[in-house]
C-alpha cells in the first residue's frame, strides 16, 4: 500500500497538495478518522482530477488519525487489528516517508510541548521479552489464546524426548487439595512405570460396573498408586485415565485440554474489586458502583456451582470457597460496606471480605474515595488483602481474578508474591472513553489521574497469566474502530513515558468469555408460570401512578402505547439525555411510543458526582424544551433484580423495546438481560453490543452520533410491528435464542474453569510467566508507578 502511494505521489503532487491543504485548513493539531475522510471527500469535489480509487484514496481509508503541525503531517495507518504503520509528509516536498512508531509519538509530543522545551523520554517496549514466545498470526484468531497456546506448547512439550511427559508426571505427583494428595499417592520412578499402573488400573476398572462409586475401588487403585481425583465413579475414572494414556501415547491439544479440564485444580478463588461500594443491597447507583458489582456477584454464584459440580464429578469431597476482596468503608450510609465479612446471597461458601484503606500513619480512611483517587492506597491494601486471604482460605488461593484497573493492579501484586495464576478482567479501559486522554493527561490530572491509571493498566496487562474479555471488539475493535486493549499498544504521555510496544493483541493470554444474565431472574415474558405476580402492583405504581413512591418526573397521557425503555447510570458516556432528545425530535417515534428512563437522581442536589449533576440538569432542560411531561416518565431509582426482571417482561408484554444509547459500551449486561426477557433491543454500535446483537435479526445497532437516524430506525420498527405483529415476535424470538446459545453464566463458568486449569498447567511446566518481563515490570512499578501514587498521597 505505502509503496504504491510513494510511486503515485511522485506523479500526482497537485492532488496530494490539495488534500494536505484541506487537512491544514481544519486548524487542529489532531485529526480523527472522520475528519480525514470528510476532508478527502471535499477535496474530491473541489479538485479537477479524480481522487477516488487512487492509492491516495486507499491510504485515506486506512487512516485512524493525523498529527498536524504545518508544514508537516504525520499519519497513523491501521491495516487491521494491531497492525499499524506511520507516514510523514512535508507540505512542500510532498513525498510520503515511512517513520517508526517512536518517531510518530515524538511528533505528537511536540504538539503539546511548550515551544523550545525538550524533555528526556522513557521508552517502554515489551516486544523483546516475548520474541521467543508463540504468538498468534491471524487477526481472526485474536481472543482464542488458550486454543493456540495448547496447540503450540503441546506440540513442543511432548516432542522433547520424553521431557514433556516427565513434567506432566511431576505435575500430577505434587497435586493436592486441602492437605489431601490427589491423582497420585506415591512417587513413580518414570513415565514407563506410570503407564504400567494405568494399564493395570484400566483392566481392573473393566471388571466393575460403570456406576461403581470411588470408595469401592479406592483400595485396589490406591495400591497401584492412584489417589482420589480421577472420578466419582468407575466410568469417570476410566475416561480420565484413558485420556492420560492417550496423552502419553501421542499428545494432541484437544485431548490435553479435555484431560486438564477434569483435574481438580481449583477450589479456592480470590476475586479483587477494590473501588466503589461493593455490596449486595442498596449500592447500585452510588458513585463508581454499577454493572461491575452485578457481574462479579453473578460470576461468583456461577463459579461456585461449576467448581462444586466438577469436584464432585472427580470424586473430591471438598467445598470450594470464594473470597471477593473489596474496600471497607466505615461511613457506608445505609449499605453493608462497613461490614468486614458478608456472605454472598445464594451461595454456600462465598464471602465478601472488606479491607480498609489506610493512611501512611495507619489511620483508617472512613469515607468513600473515587476510583480515580485510590492509587496511593493500593500497595498497602494488597498486603492487607493477601494476609486476610491467606487466613480466610487457610492457605494460598488457586486463582486470583482482578477486576478493573485497580483490582488488576492489586491482583498483580498478590500473584507475584504468592506465585498464583492471575486472571485480569478490565470491564472498561478509560483510554477508550476519553479522547486523547493519554496525550493531554496533564489537562485532566487534577480530576482523573490518568498517569496512575494507565500505568497500572500497563503493568497489570503484562503481568497477567491470562486476560478475559467479554467480546472480540474489547481487544481488537472493528475494521474502522480501535479496540480497548489496542489503545495500549502504543501511546505517549508526554513528560512521563512513551509506549512503543505496550500490549500485543496477538499474545495468547487473551480469551473471550462472555458473561450472561441470571437465568433465575431474567427469563422470557412468555414463561407465565415463573412470572412474579406479586411485583406487578409495584410496576404499575412506578410507571403509571401519580405518586410512584420514588423520585420521578413525567407521566404518560396514553399509557396503552408501547414503551421505549432504558436503564443506566446518568453520565455522559451512557448518553440517556441524548435518547430523550432523539425521542422528542422525532414525531413518528414519540407518537408511536412512550419513553421510560430509569437512571440517576431527579434532584441534582442529591448527587455527589459533578458529571451526574450536569446530566440531571440537562435531562430537565430537555423535558422542559420539548414538553415531554405526557410522553416520558423519568424515575430516579434503582430496582432490585426481581423487580427489574419483571419490568423487562412488562415492557415486552406491551410490545416495547429496550434501548442502550451509550456513546461506547464495553459489553452491556442490560442488553443481555433485556434479550433474555424477550425484548427487541436497539443498542450502540460502539463496543460489545455490536457482537451481542445480530443486526436486523436479534436486534439493531445504531450510531449514537446520529440520533436522527437512530430515532427513525426505532420509529420504523414500531410502524412495521403495528402493521405485522409477527414482525415483533420474530425479533423477540431471535433475541431469546441468541442469549441461550451464547450468553449464559453456565457457559461462562465452564470456560473460565477450563482456562484456569490450562494456564495453571502451562505456568507450572513452562516458563510462561516470563521472568524477564516480571523483572522489567517490577522496575517500572517501583520507579514509575510508585512515585506517582505517592505524590497523590499528599492530597489525602
Amino acid at each position: 500500500m505505502i509503496q504504491h502511494l510513494e510511486a503515485w505521489a511522485a506523479d500526482h503532487r497537485d492532488e496530494l497538495h490539495a488534500l494536505l491543504r484541506k487537512w491544514f485548513e481544519l486548524e487542529r493539531v489532531l485529526l480523527l478518522r472522520s475528519d480525514l475522510l470528510e476532508a478527502f471527500n471535499q477535496a474530491c469535489v473541489s479538485h479537477p482530477l479524480p481522487l477516488a480509487n487512487t492509492p491516495l484514496h486507499e491510504l485515506v481509508k486506512l487512516l485512524q488519525e493525523a498529527a498536524c503541525k504545518p508544514p508537516l503531517v504525520c499519519l497513523a495507518l491501521r491495516e487491521g487489528a494491531g497492525r499499524w504503520s506511520y507516514l510523514r509528509i512535508h507540505q512542500e516536498l510532498l513525498l510520503p516517508e515511512r517513520i517508526g512508531v517512536s518517531e510518530y509519538l515524538a511528533f505528537k509530543e511536540s504538539l503539546v510541548r511548550p515551544e523550545g522545551a525538550h524533555e528526556p523520554v522513557l521508552e517502554l517496549d515489551f516486544a523483546p521479552f516475548n520474541r521467543d514466545f508463540p504468538r498468534l498470526k491471524e487477526i481472526r484468531s485474536i481472543g482464542q489464546g488458550v486454543m493456540f497456546l495448547n496447540r503450540q506448547l503441546a506440540g513442543a512439550l511432548f516432542t522433547q524426548s520424553g521431557g514433556g511427559t516427565t513434567k506432566l508426571l511431576h505435575f500430577l505427583a505434587v497435586h493436592s487439595m486441602e492437605g489431601q494428595q490427589l491423582m497420585l499417592n506415591r512417587g513413580f520412578g518414570d513415565v514407563a512405570e506410570l503407564r504400567t499402573s494405568l494399564r493395570h488400573a484400566l483392566y481392573l476398572l473393566d471388571s466393575h460396573a460403570e456406576d461403581t462409586p470411588w470408595r469401592e475401588i479406592a483400595g485396589p487403585l490406591g495400591e497401584l498408586g492412584f489417589a482420589p481425583g480421577w472420578g466419582d465413579r468407575a466410568r469417570r475414572v476410566s475416561e480420565t485415565m484413558s485420556l492420560l494414556v492417550d496423552i502419553l501415547e501421542a499428545a494432541s491439544p484437544q485431548i490435553l485440554e479435555n484431560f486438564l479440564a477434569r483435574i481438580p485444580m481449583v477450589s479456592k478463588l480470590l476475586i479483587l474489586s477494590p473501588h466503589g461500594y461493593f455490596g449486595q443491597d442498596s449500592v447500585l447507583g452510588l458513585p463508581d458502583t454499577g454493572g461491575q458489582v452485578v457481574y462479579i456477584l453473578d460470576q461468583v454464584r456461577a463459579l461456585e456451582r461449576e467448581m462444586s459440580e466438577r469436584l464432585l464429578l472427580q470424586g473430591i469431597d471438598v467445598q470450594p470457597k470464594i473470597l471477593v476482596c473489596t474496600r471497607l468503608i466505615p461511613e457506608a450510609g445505609t449499605t453493608s460496606c462497613n461490614q468486614p465479612l458478608e456472605k454472598v446471597h445464594g451461595t454456600r461458601n462465598a464471602w465478601i471480605v472488606r479491607v480498609p484503606f489506610r493512611r501512611p500513619s495507619g489511620e483508617i480512611v472512613s469515607h468513600w474515595i473515587s476510583r480515580f483517587e485510590i492509587w496511593p492506597y493500593l500497595e498497602d491494601f494488597a498486603h492487607d488483602v493477601e494476609r486476610e486471604a491467606l487466613a480466610q482460605l487457610n492457605g494460598r488461593p488457586d486463582l486470583v481474578i482482578g477486576n478493573y484497573s485497580d483490582g488488576n493492579l492489586v491482583a498483580s501484586l498478590v500473584s507475584k508474591r504468592t506465585g498464583v495464576t492471575q486472571c485480569n478482567i478490565a470491564h472498561a479501559l478509560e483510554q477508550s472513553k476519553y479522547l486523547h486522554s493519554a496525550l493531554y493527561w496533564r489537562d485532566s490530572e487534577a480530576q482523573y489521574h490518568f498517569n496512575c491509571q494507565y500505568t497500572a493498566d500497563l503493568i497489570a496487562m503484562n503481568s497477567a497469566d491470562f486476560i478475559i474479555t467479554s467480546t472480540y471488539q474489547e481487544i481488537a475493535g472493528t475494521l474502522h474502530t480501535v479496540g480497548q486493549y489496542e489503545t495500549y499498544q502504543s501511546y505517549t504521555m508526554p513528560g512521563l513515558y512513551r509506549v512503543v510496544n505496550g500490549i500485543d493483541l496477538f499474545d495468547p493470554k487473551f480469551n473471550i468469555v462472555s458473561p450472561g444474565a441470571d437465568a433465575e431472574v431474567y427469563f422470557s415474558y412468555r414463561d407465565q408460570a415463573r412470572r412474579l405476580q406479586s411485583v406487578l402492583p409495584d410496576i404499575e405504581r412506578l410507571l403509571y401512578a401519580p405518586d410512584p413512591g420514588a423520585p420521578w418526573r413525567g407521566h404518560f397521557d396514553d399509557p396503552d402505547k408501547p414503551l421505549i425503555f432504558t436503564m443506566a447510570r446518568l453520565d455522559v458516556v451512557k448518553n440517556l439525555t441524548s435518547l430523550a432528545a432523539w425521542f422528542a425530535q422525532c414525531p413518528p417515534l414519540s407518537d408511536a411510543a412512550n419513553l421510560l428512563i430509569i437512571g440517576g437522581h431527579i434532584d441534582p442536589a442529591a448527587s455527589t458526582d459533578s458529571e451526574e449533576r450536569a446530566e440531571i440538569e440537562h435531562m430537565h432542560a430537555i423535558m422542559d424544551e420539548y414538553r415531554l411531561e405526557g410522553r416520558m416518565r423519568w424515575l430516579g431509582t434503582r430496582l432490585e433484580k426481581n423487580l427489574a426482571g419483571e419490568l423487562y417482561r412488562h415492557v415486552a408484554d406491551k410490545r416495547g423495546i429496550f434501548v442502550q444509547p451509550a456513546r461506547f459500551e464495553a459489553f452491556g449486561l442490560t442488553i443481555i438481560e433485556a434479550m433474555a426477557s424477550g425484548l427487541p433491543v436497539f443498542a450502540t454500535c460502539y463496543g460489545g453490543p455490536r457482537e451481542i446483537i445480530q443486526h436486523g435479526v436479534s436486534g439493531y445497532h445504531f450510531d449514537p452520533n446520529d440520533g436522527a437516524a437512530a430515532a427513525a430506525a426505532m420509529a420504523d420498527f414500531f410502524a412495521r410491528s403495528a402493521a405485522d405483529p409477527d414482525f415483533w415476535n420474530r425479533v423477540s424470538e431471535m433475541a431469546l435464542k441468541r442469549v441461550e446459545s451464547h450468553y449464559t453464566w453456565r457457559l461462562y463458568a465452564e470456560r473460565m474453569m477450563t482456562l484456569s486449569r490450562i494456564y495453571g498447567f502451562w505456568k507450572f511446566v513452562s516458563n510462561i510467566e516470563h521472568q524477564e518481563t516480571m523483572r522489567y515490570l517490577s522496575m517500572f512499578y517501583h520507579l514509575q508507578f510508585r512515585p506517582m501514587a505517592q505524590a497523590l498521597s499528599g492530597e489525602r
